[in-house]
Formats: C-alpha cells, structure tokens, sequence
C-alpha cells in the first residue's frame, strides 16, 4: 500500500477482542479494516485481543485491505503488540498519540506502512514533520483526544477545531500521503453523520473512520464521486485540448483536466 494507490473511503475500527465483530467485517462494504487492540479494548483483554487479531488475520478478510491499530508510545502493551503484529500479511499499522517523528520509531521496525494518528495539540504542530516521515502512509485525525486536549466545553466541536482540522490535510497533501477524517460518535445519527462526511470531503479528506457498521455505506457513498460529478468530469475530459480554454462558461487548464481524469479514475475502481 503506498499513497499512490486508490485511498480507501471508509476506515472501520473493529475491536479485537469482539469475536462477534471480527466475524461480521468479513461481510461489511468497509475498504478497510482496522483491528482495534488500543482504545476498544479493555486492559485485561489485551492478550486476548492480539491472540483473536492474530487468528483473524491469518484467516483473512479477501478483498479487503486490514490495518491493526497497536497501542501507541509510552504505553505498557506496545512492544507485545508489535510482537503479535510482526510477520502478518497486513496492508498499514495504524498508531495513535503520534506527537513527533519519535513516536514512530518501534512501529517503523514492523516494515509496514504507518497510519499516524493525530490527536493533540503537540501533534498538530508536528504533523508536517511527521505525514513527510518515510515510514508514514497517511493522517489520521484523531478529534476525539484533541476535543478533550483543547479543553473544548462542548466536547467535539468542529467549527473550534477547524484550523487543527485543516492543519491535518494540509500536512498530509504537502507530504503526498492519504488525510483521513476522524469519527462519528453519534451512531444513531444517521443525518448527522451524513453531514459530516460530506464535509470532510469538501474539506479535502480522502476517507472517514468509523466505529459502527452502519456508517459503512453512507460513508463510501459521501467519498464516492456522485453521478453529476462524474458526467462533469467526462464532459471536460472530452472538451480539452491543451491548455488554457473556455469551458462551461469557466476557464479550465491541464490542472482542471487532470483532476477530471483522477475523479474518473477513482469512479472506475
């Protein structure tokens, strides 16, 4: 997995100690799976979580790609959850509380692309340094800690932390990796949820993490391109011919167009 494939749109945590759930994600629409041993595992299911993950992994999750989000550092599980992640045929390791570019030193033994989760203030400062890391595939925005962290009264608030937000994808296009929106909470929202997406869309972010199956759907259809997008990438595809020009009653250039065509490209996968 490298940023110059397809990004996924919807990024589901399953918690590793759930038999339940590891099961069900087989027949879930998610682009890929993230086998939560940190924050949907209890302390003392730890050992557990990394035995059914290991299991869960082996078995396979065909047509889906699967990241394991370890415990980050400074934190007692860290170095047994790269023992029990090292050696799986795993597509990223996702690791949280990633402050600076040390805290991706053990994960970065593991060989595989790193999901760095940001998720405090410190972090949002560092974010440049840490999406043009050589080990790191992608941002996560962990909005949840950085609520909590900012002091935020009403805890998540995206309007308050609009600047971290941006401060993210701005990170990750400047280094030329993937910038994923952070989670929905309110899983019985569905029109909440809806609104969100497609704002982090707008806002430039490739996908969305979520925490339920039911987000699944409505989330890759938020990060899909919609049918008028689609038959409008097509009509200016169809109509350039090099350089500047009028189209639409707009002007267009090959930075136009080559947007068009990456839309189409991605409509096709």
């Amino acid at each position: 997995m490298t940023p110059s494939d397809y990004p996924p749109r919807s990024l589901l945590y399953v918690p590793g100690s759930n038999a339940r759930a590891l099961e069900k994600a087989r027949g879930l629409a998610a682009d890929m799976l993230i086998i939560d041993l940190e924050d949907a595992v209890p302390a003392d299911r730890k050992a557990e979580a990394r035995d059914a993950m290991r299991a869960a992994v082996v078995a396979g999750y065909p047509g889906k790609r699967v990241a394991v989000r370890i415990n980050g550092t400074g934190s007692e599980h860290q170095a047994a959850d790269i023992n029990a992640v090292a050696g799986l045929p795993l597509d990223a390791v996702v690791l949280p509380k990633v402050d600076a570019i040390a805290d991706l030193e053990l994960a970065r033994g593991l060989g595989l692309p790193i999901l760095a989760m940001i998720e405090t203030p410190a972090a949002i400062y560092a974010a440049r340094d840490i999406a043009a890391d050589p080990a790191v595939a992608g941002l996560i925005a962990g909005l949840n800690d950085l609520a909590h962290e900012l002091k935020l009264p009403n805890g998540i608030d995206r309007g308050a932390m609009g600047h971290a937000i941006e401060a993210i994808v701005l990170a990750a296009r400047a280094a030329g990796v993937w910038a994923f929106d952070g989670v929905y909470n309110a899983i019985d929202d569905a029109p909440g949820f809806a609104a969100e997406a497609a704002e982090g869309r707008r806002l430039g972010f490739d996908g969305k993490s979520l925490i339920h199956p039911s987000q699944v759907d409505p989330c890759n259809a938020a990060f899909a391109p919609s049918e008028r997008e689609i038959a409008a990438a097509e009509a200016l595809v169809a109509a350039a011919t090099g350089g500047a020009q009028r189209h639409d009653d707009r002007m267009i250039e090959d930075m136009h167009v080559a947007a068009a065509r990456a839309l189409l490209a991605r409509a096709g996968r």
